[in-house]
């Protein structure tokens, strides 16, 4: 029984004392949910002013939507500090400072390649060598960039399919980027017979690209003998069109190949087929016609040999 009192006892005097010091800390407590109150508002006040920024020099929203979320982080942080330490929990402060920093490192270290594309995401918005809208080349990929946000870089290519690439992967490897440009050069590769005037050929190839639609006529046509292939001479021929649309492009280059074709037809001017040359000896030189009368040959003789 003594000891049963004992333990009331104890436990009476600490809720007392407990209930003493919530009384004592009342206005302290007040002071605190009204501090966290006022920064709660003065948070969301800062970023409304990081946006209103971004609405006025029509910045890059990925990165004003980011700072605004980070102004409004760091704020509010500032005033839950600001109240442990009107309710005198200062060591607190600390022990959550000190855990908030180990907490950082082990979360860097288990995030890499999100913190990586984090940051890729950041730095392609401040330089922009891309933008919404641009046609770009990048990784293998080409297409219409659809989404820029901080994780990743979307282009809609064109079959009509979203591609995310990472932007850590963007921003490290080349990019090509189409809608920097009012134009876009054609490089068409042919061929054409060793038994061709090259001098007319060229005439004549340029002619025909001439009046083909979407030609930037103020810019130089060009042609270039290349080679001497295996069954052709090959040369490049490097015109430009006034567009940066990639179905336009298509159709401009299906244009010029037609335009070429016809116009080689009307002037007996040959693409040639590969040509093969099959050699059926051992030893080289001989032709399809000796080897079959040599096999025939050797037929004949062992027909004479089952006869004996």
């Amino acid at each position: 029984m003594i000891e049963i009192k004992e333990t009331t006892a104890i436990i009476t005097e600490k809720l007392t004392g407990w209930a003493t010091t919530a009384i004592k800390m009342l206005p302290n407590i007040g002071v605190a949910i009204l501090i966290v109150v006022l920064f709660y508002f003065l948070a969301k006040a800062s970023r409304y002013a990081v946006r209103k920024i971004d609405e006025k020099t029509k910045g890059n929203t990925a990165i004003m939507k980011l700072l605004g979320n980070f102004v409004f982080s760091v704020v509010f942080v500032l005033g839950l500090f600001a109240a442990l330490s009107a309710v005198q929990l200062d060591k607190t402060v600390t022990s959550l400072l000190a855990g908030a920093g180990i907490i950082g490192l082990a979360l860097g270290f288990a995030f890499q390649d999100t913190a990586a594309n984090f940051l890729a995401g950041i730095i392609i918005a401040l330089k922009r060598p891309i933008r919404l809208h641009d046609m770009v080349e990048s990784n293998d990929e080409i297409g219409i960039v659809r989404e820029l946000n901080l994780r990743s870089t979307i282009l809609r290519n064109f079959q009509g399919q979203d591609i995310f690439i990472p932007n850590k992967s963007v921003l490290y490897n080349k990019i090509i980027n189409y809608s920097r440009s009012e134009m876009r050069r054609l490089d068409l590769s042919v061929g054409v017979s060793y038994g061709e005037d090259l001098e007319k050929v060229k005439k004549i190839t340029l002619d025909a690209v001439s009046n083909i639609p979407n030609l930037n006529s103020n810019k130089d046509k060009n042609l270039w003998f290349e080679e001497f292939g295996d069954s052709s001479i090959n040369f490049t021929l490097a015109i430009w069109m006034n567009d940066m649309n990639q179905a336009k492009f298509r159709t401009f280059k299906s244009d010029a190949i037609m335009a070429i074709k016809k116009a080689y037809d009307e002037n007996d001017i040959m693409i040639p087929f590969p040509i093969r040359t099959l050699d059926f000896g051992i030893k080289g030189g001989e032709k399809l016609n000796e080897m079959k009368l040599h096999i025939a040959g050797m037929a004949g003789g062992d027909d004479k040999a089952s006869a004996q």
